[in-house]
């Protein structure tokens, strides 16, 4: 009697694809940038981390690099820590919408911003500089974006919802039991803010600063829009200098300063998740209550004055910017009533080339957000869902590529897949999409896991139970009820893969040109007026994917 193959379990061979993949696409690009970079034809040769280290503009850029990172962890900590304490504990005045306008600037594109920055304190032509020299009469511009200073602003307005988020969410969940026992004892609410609130709130203090030192070390848009022309240049400028050389020792180079930024932000990741695992911080008592809200009284209305001038410089001040010069028909003619019409938008809206950079993002975008969910899921549901030994793996994959720098990723991702090692997908779309889910997937998977952690185990068993395989449990039962979660999984894959600018302008072809791509170029070439009715079209955009995340979530996950 022959014997029968044993059944291979669908499960199984999903998850196991799922592990495949992300190691094929994840770590082995990862391995190669570090292989590349110690060895020479299967030799060990560290010269070229001598030879980069030996030159002053690269130690320049890598003191740059920190000190920046480090001026905008502590501006960021600073300033929204007290403004997530005035909006999530006090009864300031309209701070529902605070919240979704600071916010807002966590949706902006950092390159965008930066734009809108140089419009306004360019020394020779910008709105401010103009505004404050008519009304002083001053003969010079009173600010220079083009500064370590100005570089050091931008960055921080950009990457501060990163502590904001962070802070706020912590803040709004903490047990309130200590701050009520000081406030009995008769201790003054600021008092109460500095002796308990402070020291509770200090691992999601410590986390939103980290979380902002590593995004600022990572970004390419901001320096390369703001620090360059000033001379000023980081470690991310300093890869995309190095691989646009085109030749060996550029490369070779670049992976030295792609492998020392892939360890410093990896490991300061992986620290926070140490420290916080490691620590007990009760914030959180398990009670259905409320923390209770600090009546400002008297000094409503000053905080809610300093709050709302914070909120318009951060936000409404360069969005406004942004909008008005898309609308003026010559720059030279300045802000004048007679100056605003449709003259920039007209080319830009019948343009094959404009047109055809956004639909590819846009389908780019589409496209890497349906195969991201589609693995999202499956990670999500094998660390949740399963008792299976090293379920953990696939997540920390993920997370793995989440927290590497994209210039390191797009430089592993063209060392890897340029033909060297049997895959060429180099100037093609999959080679952007393939940097796309590295970088953007930890999100989606993180909110499918919290919505699956929510559904019972006996509602899958019962479908087993009744003779339904795994995968036709996951389509009728599983699926239907973290619907809400799988959207927004897949919004937050598309929205920051359609603007994406960094990995895109290293891995772009002839034929893949992206929205943040062109929208960089016209900048660089001082194509001021059409930059920025392609930033507006990328806001809108942006804005409408977010209106629709929130009306899917009911307002708990937003881009």
């Amino acid at each position: 009697m022959k014997k029968s193959l044993p059944r291979l379990d669908s499960k199984f061979i999903v998850i196991a694809i799922s592990v495949l993949l992300l190691l094929y696409f994840i770590v082995f690009p990862l391995l190669v940038l570090i292989y590349d970079s110690l060895f020479i034809d299967g030799v060990l040769d560290i010269s070229n981390y001598k030879d980069v280290y030996g030159k002053a503009v690269n130690w320049k850029a890598l003191t740059n690099t920190i000190q920046l990172s480090l001026i905008v962890m502590v501006a960021s900590v600073i300033v929204t820590f007290p403004i997530a304490w005035l909006v999530g504990r006090t009864d300031l005045p309209g701070k529902s919408k605070f919240r979704t306008i600071l916010v807002a600037s966590y949706m902006i594109p950092p390159y965008v911003g930066a734009i809108a920055w140089v419009q306004l304190l360019n020394p020779s032509v910008g709105y401010l500089n103009d505004i404050f020299k008519f009304i002083f009469g001053l003969q010079q511009a009173p600010f220079n974006i083009y500064t370590m200073g100005g570089l050091a602003w931008v960055l921080t307005l950009f990457y501060s919802p990163f502590a904001f988020i962070t802070i706020s969410r912590a803040m709004e969940k903490m047990d309130p039991t200590l701050e009520e026992a000081a406030r009995i004892s008769g201790s003054s609410p600021l008092k109460t803010l500095w002796d308990v609130t402070l020291p509770l709130m200090m691992p999601s203090i410590v986390a939103g600063g980290l979380l902002v030192f590593i995004a600022a070390a990572s970004c390419f848009g901001i320096p390369a829009i703001v620090g360059m022309p000033g001379n000023i240049e980081v470690m991310t400028t300093r890869i995309v200098t190095f691989v646009y050389m085109g030749d060996a020792k550029g490369i070779r180079d670049a992976t030295a300063l792609a492998v020392s930024m892939m360890i410093i932000a990896n490991g300061l990741l992986f620290f926070m998740s140490w420290m916080l695992s490691h620590k007990d911080y009760t914030t959180i008592s398990g009670k259905s209550t409320r923390p209770n809200m600090v009546e400002l009284g008297k000094w409503k209305w000053p905080a809610f004055g300093v709050v709302a001038g914070y909120a318009f410089v951060a936000v409404i001040l360069p969005l406004s910017s942004i909008v008005m010069t898309s609308f003026l028909v010559s720059m030279s003619k300045g802000i004048a009533w007679n100056n605003f019409g449709f003259d920039a938008w007209i080319p830009v809206v019948t343009s094959s080339q404009y047109l055809e950079s956004i639909w590819r993002s846009v389908v780019y975008g589409v496209i890497a957000a349906c195969i991201g969910t589609i693995l999202a899921l499956f990670v999500a549901y094998l660390s949740v869902k399963t008792k299976i030994s090293g379920r953990s793996l696939p997540d920390l994959l993920v997370v793995l590529g989440g927290a590497t720098p994209s210039i390191v990723i797009a430089l592993a991702l063209i060392i890897t897949f340029s033909g060297n090692y049997g895959l060429n997908l180099y100037s093609t779309m999959w080679i952007l999409i393939v940097s796309y889910l590295v970088k953007y997937m930890t999100m989606s998977v993180r909110t499918i896991a919290a919505s699956l952690s929510q559904v019972h185990i006996s509602l899958e068993e019962a479908a087993l139970n009744s003779g339904a395989s795994w995968l036709r449990t996951c389509k009728d039962v599983i699926m239907p009820l973290v619907a809400p979660s799988i959207v927004a999984g897949w919004f937050l894959i598309f929205m920051p893969s359609f603007y994406e600018l960094t990995m895109s302008n290293l891995l772009y072809g002839a034929d893949t040109k992206t929205i943040g791509v062109l929208l960089y170029e016209l900048q660089t070439y001082a194509d001021t007026q059409n930059a920025s009715v392609l930033s507006v079209i990328i806001l809108i955009i942006v804005l409408a994917g977010n209106l629709i995340l929130n009306k899917v979530t009911k307002g708990k996950v937003s881009i």
